[in-house]
C-alpha cells in the first residue's frame, strides 16, 4: 500500500479516538473511510468488545449534532423517525422530531427490533430524508449511520433485510483484542473512563470540506473496470445465489476514493480496490443453502474472487 503524508485533520481525529478504543486503528480508519464517502458503517460482533465506544468515540471527535437511538423490540418507526402531536392551544399539529434528525446517529443493537422498525431508517440513510404524515424533510448534511449489531444467531435479534445491508457502505467486525491491548484497557478502566474526557478535533464545516475534497480523488477507468469485474464475478459464483449490485460497485468506488485520500494520494490504486472489497461486497451478498451448510463465508468469497481476477497493470500517467 503506498501511503503518503495522511491529511493533519483526519490523523487528529484517529489519535483521539485511539485514546478511547486500543488496538483498533484498522477499525477507526475504515469508520472514518465511510464518513468521509458519505457512507454508513455497520459494526458486528459479539457483546461487549466496544462496537458502541467505537461509535461514540468517533461522534465526540467530530463536532456536530450526535443521536443515540437504542433499538428494542417494542420501538416503533415514529420513536425513529418522529411523530406530529396535536396542539390545542395552536389547533394544529406540530411536529417533534426523532433522533434520527442528528448528524452523527448511532443505531445500537439495530437488530434486536423489528424489520418495520428497521425499515425506517431505510428513507433517511439513501436519501438523506425523512418523510412522517406525508411531508418529506431532508436531514442536515453531513448524516452518518454507524449501526452496531449481535451476531443474528444471538437469541432475540432479526436479521437485517438484504434492502437494508444494502444501505451500509461498510460491515466491519471489531474482535477480541489482544492481551497487552485488554490489560491496558483494564488499567484505564481504574481512572476516569476516557470517553468523558475526550473532546472535539474537528469542525462539521471542516468534516464538508474533507468530503467534497474525497469526491475529486482520481479514478481511472481501469480501476472502474477492476471494481466492475469484481462485482459481475460475484453474481456469477456458484456459491452465491444474489450477488453485489450496482449501489455495491458505486459503494466500493466511494470507499476506495476516501481510503485513498486518507493515505494522503489524489488517485485510487487497485491496492485500495483489494483491501476494501471484503468490507464493502461481503453483506451485500446472499450465499446458497449449500454453501452455508458447508460453512463457507461471503467474506472468503469475495478474498478469493480477489485473489482471481487479474489486478489492472495499466501504468496511471501523470498520478505517481
Amino acid at each position: 500500500m503506498i501511503r503518503e503524508e495522511m491529511h493533519p485533520t483526519l490523523e487528529k481525529v484517529l489519535h483521539n479516538i485511539e485514546k478511547v478504543i486500543i488496538g483498533k486503528r484498522d477499525i477507526a480508519e475504515l469508520s472514518l473511510v465511510a464518513l468521509l464517502a458519505g457512507g454508513h458503517v455497520l459494526l458486528e460482533d459479539v457483546p461487549g468488545v466496544g462496537k458502541t465506544m467505537m461509535v461514540r468515540a468517533l461522534a465526540r471527535s467530530i463536532s456536530a449534532d450526535f443521536k443515540r437511538i437504542q433499538f428494542t423490540p417494542d420501538l416503533l418507526p415514529s420513536d425513529v423517525t418522529g411523530v406530529s402531536i396535536f396542539n390545542p392551544k395552536e389547533q394544529e399539529f406540530i411536529f417533534r422530531p426523532g433522533p434520527i434528525m442528528g448528524n452523527i446517529i448511532l443505531a445500537d443493537e439495530i437488530n434486536r427490533t423489528s424489520p418495520k422498525t428497521q425499515s425506517a431508517l431505510l428513507e433517511g440513510m439513501e436519501e438523506a430524508s425523512v418523510t412522517v404524515d406525508g411531508i418529506t424533510r431532508k436531514l442536515e448534511m453531513p448524516f452518518f449511520v454507524m449501526a452496531t449489531q449481535n451476531p443474528i444467531d444471538y437469541e432475540g435479534t432479526y436479521p437485517l433485510p438484504e434492502a437494508q445491508l444494502d444501505r451500509f457502505l461498510l460491515k466491519m467486525k471489531m474482535g477480541y483484542p489482544e492481551i497487552i491491548e485488554e490489560m491496558e484497557v483494564l488499567n484505564r478502566a481504574q481512572a476516569i473512563p476516557p470517553i468523558k474526557e475526550l473532546a472535539p478535533v474537528i469542525t462539521l464545516e471542516e468534516l464538508r470540506d474533507l468530503q467534497q475534497h474525497v469526491k475529486s480523488v482520481h479514478v481511472d477507468d481501469t480501476i472502474n473496470r477492476y471494481i466492475v469485474d469484481l462485482a459481475t464475478r460475484t453474481r456469477s459464483h456458484q456459491n452465491v445465489y444474489l450477488g453485489a449490485s450496482p449501489r455495491g460497485s458505486i459503494s466500493l468506488m466511494k470507499a476506495a476514493q476516501a481510503y485513498a485520500f486518507l493515505n494522503g494520494r489524489d488517485y485510487v490504486l487497485p491496492d485500495d480496490v483489494q483491501y476494501l472489497a471484503p468490507s464493502v461486497f461481503a453483506h451485500r451478498l446472499i450465499l446458497t443453502s449449500e454453501a452455508k451448510y458447508e460453512g463457507v463465508s461471503a467474506e472468503q468469497i469475495v478474498s478469493e474472487i480477489v485473489t482471481k481476477i487479474p489486478v489492472p497493470v495499466k501504468r496511471l500517467v501523470n498520478l505517481q
